[in-house]
């Protein structure tokens, strides 16, 4: 059931005696933008340190501790045109502890989070902000060290380069952290605080009355409701771009990216699921046992759809010397799948997989919020669990030939490494 608690603030609740937990998220969501994504990473990281009410780490901890050991974080997370600051919690259902107002109190934890940061006058705490900024630093600046992470990110890099916004990784980036201080940060809590449109949701034991009469103690302030989409959509380019560099590292990554134009709810989305399937998605693959076991060039080679900006990656860990070969090797499996080359043994072995991921997570209170959240951005979307396997089993090999087709090539980024004497 969806309350609204303001206008731009909506409270949807989830009840269901399925778990022994209740899960609330307080999600803030912003269009996508290059100046705050760094400023909505640094926040994140300062909140969910401390607080006025708790100014120590180490005071934020017991007072989850008196909440019967209740878990709690912030995090952000970008999707297609939009960023997303949630702030989660997971309590034990209070009549498992004979403490009938544990989720009372849970609320009125993450009030205190949420609205009193540690700041005074409008500005951070400067011990908290200088501690958090420099390990944000440290974890960015690590990146470049993780040569998987590092080749994915220029690959997007280089996949967006008309596009900055898309461009940057969703936690931000070193130049705009070091512009960042207590004072400016401050000025933006207060900007999200008041503009960004709010979701609250809360699964678990629970009846709507009781939640609500919970948050709405909350002080949200009213903001403009906004409509704005989640699909990004890349022009697709005649001309594919390329880029390579050289490092001091023992393999090298060959990563690709691929546009698809087929979008989360689109009609050809679970052929597109069962495509990623069958080229690189699981263990069994063309991408896995062909490139990798087979053929022995890679050490890893894997892909993933992001249906939310119509994209497709491939992923490959290899010997320098092989990237040729390898790129051969990536073009011949495509071209099996659109030729129909596909065996009844993984195509239903694909569609199986697929099954069983997606009712795993209807046992997971995490993606079942989130997929409530996807259904109030995106009605049209919404299907029960006897849809969506009709839906995926409904899908023919000749729907994944169609998708295939489609997929084209637009960007190729090589790190060489050390090749193998």
């Amino acid at each position: 059931m969806t309350i609204q608690l303001q206008e731009g603030v909506q409270l949807h609740v989830l009840p269901t005696t399925k778990y022994k937990t209740i899960r609330m998220m307080v999600r803030f969501r912003a269009p996508l933008d290059e100046k705050t994504v760094t400023k909505r990473t640094l926040l994140a990281n300062l909140m969910e340190t401390n607080s006025r009410d708790y100014p120590t780490q180490t005071e934020l901890s017991a007072a989850l501790a008196d909440l019967y050991g209740a878990n709690f974080g912030i995090g952000i997370n970008k999707k297609g045109t939009q960023h997303w600051f949630s702030a989660t919690m997971n309590i034990t259902n209070g009549s498992y502890v004979s403490e009938p107002t544990l989720l009372e109190q849970a609320v009125t934890f993450l009030g205190k989070v949420l609205f009193a940061p540690n700041m005074t006058a409008g500005v951070f705490d400067e011990k908290t902000f200088q501690r958090e900024k420099d390990n944000l630093r440290a974890y960015l600046e690590s990146l470049s060290e993780d040569k998987q992470t590092y080749a994915l990110l220029k690959l997007q890099e280089l996949y967006f380069a008309d596009e900055p916004t898309q461009q940057i990784p969703s936690f931000g980036t070193p130049e705009l952290l070091a512009q960042e201080t207590p004072a400016t940060l401050g000025a933006y809590y207060q900007q999200m605080m008041a503009e960004d449109q709010v979701d609250i949701l809360v699964i678990g034991d629970v009846t709507t009355e009781e939640v609500q009469k919970a948050f709405e103690k909350l002080p949200f302030t009213p903001r403009p409701r906004r409509e704005e989409t989640i699909f990004y959509d890349a022009p697709v380019r005649n001309i594919i771009r390329e880029a390579a560099e050289r490092q001091d590292t023992t393999q090298s990554k060959l990563d690709l990216a691929y546009t698809t134009d087929i979008y989360y709810g689109t009609p050809e989305y679970f052929a597109l699921q069962v495509f990623n399937g069958l080229f690189g998605g699981f263990a069994h693959s063309k991408l896995f046992m062909n490139v990798r076991e087979k053929e022995s060039m890679a050490y890893y080679a894997s892909s993933s759809a992001d249906t939310f900006r119509g994209l497709l990656l491939v992923q490959t860990g290899i010997d320098g010397k092989n990237r040729n070969k390898v790129l051969h090797l990536i073009a011949q499996e495509l071209e099996q799948i659109r030729l129909g080359k596909i065996t009844d043994l993984e195509f239903e072995q694909t569609k199986a997989m697929l099954l069983n991921q997606y009712l795993l997570g209807e046992d997971s209170a995490p993606n079942t919020l989130e997929k409530a959240y996807l259904n109030d951005l995106l009605p049209h979307t919404q299907l029960t669990a006897a849809e969506w396997a009709g839906r995926l089993a409904a899908v023919t090999k000749q729907d994944v030939v169609k998708v295939a087709q489609e997929v084209h090539l637009q960007a190729i980024y090589f790190l060489e490494g050390k090749q193998d004497a």
